[in-house]
């Protein structure tokens, strides 16, 4: 009985270490200002990119760029997490279901 729940616990830390490598790779947007700031992360939450209109770089402007650079990132941070918390259901979904443990 421990065997074979020993080796769903390696199987669930083998899918688990799956899933945050795929993450590295799957890549989500947040944009502000109607596109004026458009920033890319992945799903492990890196920072990719990040696109400026040239119009924000203009003088009196660095208040509005801030506040705009702020809304972008926090988006595009909400869908990296959002994009983790699906793939950690996934992958939670497949181990309880293998395991077949009564009431779960």
């Amino acid at each position: 009985m421990f065997g074979d729940l020993f080796g769903k616990l390696q199987e669930a830390q083998q899918k688990m270490s799956d899933s945050k490598e795929r993450l590295k790779h799957v890549t989500v947007e947040g944009e502000a200002g109607n596109g004026a700031v458009k920033v890319i992360v992945t799903g492990s939450r890196e920072v990719q990119s990040l696109e400026l209109d040239p119009s924000l770089l203009q003088a009196g402007r660095k208040e509005e760029l801030e506040d705009l650079l702020i809304t972008a990132l926090n988006r595009a941070l909400k869908n990296a997490e959002n994009a983790w918390e699906a793939e950690m259901k996934n992958v939670a979904g497949g181990m309880l279901g293998g395991m077949g443990l009564p009431g779960m």
